[in-house]
């Protein structure tokens, strides 16, 4: 392969971005021009002349547009080797010139889908001649140069600049190599669309292939460890969080601040703003301090003082707009991360002296209820599944114990339940007063976590000078049931009143008596999240 000049050019866009200047830079260079419909008046609009796709093929546009450019003449022009004798005796026999350049982009099907269109409006955003075109091409980039995106006309008009006229084998590879990739994430989010439809009739929600596509945000320096690689792909999901957020301030993310940043902010949704303001603090993606408060400030010392160890250099979530006041607070102490719906001058302007301090704009909170997908990989494959969108409120509960929860130990149950879904498996979260009083996280025994957790809320008053830990009083959630009484029984040792967990062990009754005898309330909530 080597340089290939540029000598009959076909545009066909709907995106227009950069287009006329584009289209002009290749007239420049002697390219003749070739367009359809809506594209082609737009470049006379810029005074380029083109020539009509209809008067190469000979045949009209049809089907409102649906068919213009699926013609031989066309794909011959894209597809041909032109130093093959038999390919070039084809073109002659036939009337095909070959077409040296395509700049293509694809109907807005994932832009119709995010705006709630109906199925007869979403069926007609799948484009067909386009991803025909570039895969043609692209497949022949030893002799044709493929665009799909305005930020690569740059690079072709620079290329025609220093090569009179003509482009690199390195750029219609790799330009090859990114209209591929473009082809195939149209074609998964319309099988995916289709298999969402589906779903909707009582058809299965494991279609047979499923593929995931993702647009590069930013490439990162490293991935978990420094000798991993890494980067960040955004979806056409409309959620909330880290893939929407705007950085204001601060180092460019790490691998491990996306992923504990999204645990944090998925970890604070949980609160409705509308009911009180919500700080949650994560490290390595499990939470050590979540409170709700009169204040966001208020909402950041009680979350804090929780595990103020743990704390230190973690990620900072909150449901509602940062304000100045807490922003002062939290400057007092070294914080990675901090993601917030937005945050206001003032609170903008205290962490602005904080230079290394990441600020994100996520521009509101994503719903904990809504539906959607997770996955991770496995060796040879991935696992996909429904996101945990699971909510148990007070009417949900069963009381299996003799003693009634109160007001105060329901609210603490149901508030140290939500927090237990965010938490890593096995999971004990104490909580009094909407705030956690200890979070034991990712033990391989529930005895483990729940001594952890006591142990953790010892140090805590300790250090805030409590005359005795939270735990005293509070309730407790498990993510799971308790396979034996040894749980429970630590839970309660810790200074737990209340339990909450799912229910559903073979020997619940002897966990039921064991609470009873513990003098405990405990309820089954029927929901299990683990976390792994």
């Amino acid at each position: 392969m080597s340089h290939r000049p540029i000598r009959r050019a076909l545009l066909s866009v709907f995106d227009k971005t950069g287009l006329a200047e584009f289209a002009q830079a290749l007239a420049s260079h002697g390219v003749e021009l070739i367009s359809t419909g809506g594209t082609a008046r737009a470049l006379r609009e810029a005074g380029c002349k083109v020539t009509d796709v209809s008067a190469v093929t000979g045949f009209p546009e049809i089907m409102d547009g649906r068919v213009k450019t699926l013609h031989p003449r066309i794909h011959g022009g894209f597809l041909a080797v032109r130093d093959n004798p038999e390919h070039a005796q084809a073109m002659r026999d036939n009337g095909i010139e070959g077409i040296d350049l395509l700049v293509s982009n694809l109907y807005p099907f994932e832009a119709t889908v995010a705006k709630g269109a109906d199925f007869a409006e979403t069926i007609e955003n799948i484009d067909i001649g386009g991803p025909a075109m570039i895969r043609a091409a692209a497949k022949n980039h030893d002799w044709v140069t493929v665009l799909i995106d305005p930020e690569d006309y740059a690079n072709v008009i620079a290329e025609l600049a220093n090569n009179n006229g003509a482009t690199s084998s390195q750029l219609r590879r790799r330009l090859a190599q990114v209209a591929f990739a473009r082809t195939a994430a149209y074609d998964a989010e319309v099988s995916n669309w289709f298999a969402s439809e589906l779903a909707k009739d009582g058809n299965t929600t494991a279609p047979r292939r499923r593929t995931l596509a993702g647009h590069l945000r930013q490439t990162l320096r490293y991935g978990e460890n420094p000798h991993q690689e890494a980067a960040f792909y955004i979806t056409s999901q409309q959620r909330f969080g880290v893939a929407t957020a705007k950085q204001l301030q601060g180092k460019e993310l790490s691998y491990n601040n996306i992923n504990d940043t999204d645990a944090a902010y998925e970890m604070v949704a949980e609160f409705n703003p509308a009911e009180g303001p919500a700080c949650a603090i994560i490290k390595h993606a499990n939470p050590c301090g979540v409170a709700t408060g009169s204040t966001l400030a208020d909402a950041y010392r009680k979350a804090l003082a929780c595990d103020p160890v743990s704390a230190f250099g973690g990620i900072l979530a909150f449901n509602r707009p940062l304000d100045g006041a807490t922003a002062e607070e939290i400057s007092k102490l070294f914080t990675e991360v901090i993601i917030a719906p937005d945050a206001d001058a003032d609170a903008r302007r205290v962490l602005a002296a904080k230079k290394g301090l990441r600020l994100l704009i996520a521009g509101g909170l994503p719903d904990p209820a809504a539906p959607g997908t997770s996955l991770r990989t496995v060796a040879g494959g991935f696992l996909v599944q429904s996101r945990d969108n699971a909510r148990v409120a007070a009417a949900d509960l069963k009381i299996v114990t003799k003693r009634t929860p109160s007001d105060a130990e329901l609210a603490d149950m149901l508030f140290a339940f939500r927090i237990a879904k965010h938490v890593k498996s096995n999971t004990i979260v104490f909580a009094k007063g909407g705030v956690t009083a200890a979070i034991g996280a990712g033990q391989m025994s529930r005895v483990d976590s729940a001594r952890i957790a006591a142990l953790k809320a010892k140090d805590a008053a300790k250090a805030a000078g409590w005359p005795e830990p939270m735990t005293k009083g509070s309730a407790a959630a498990s993510d799971a049931f308790f396979p034996f009484p040894d749980g429970l029984l630590a839970i309660a040792e810790a200074g737990a009143t209340a339990v909450i967990q799912p229910g559903g062990s073979i020997r619940d009754a002897e966990v039921i008596k064991a609470a009873d005898e513990a003098g405990l309330a405990m309820a089954f909530t029927g929901v299990r999240h683990f976390r792994h």
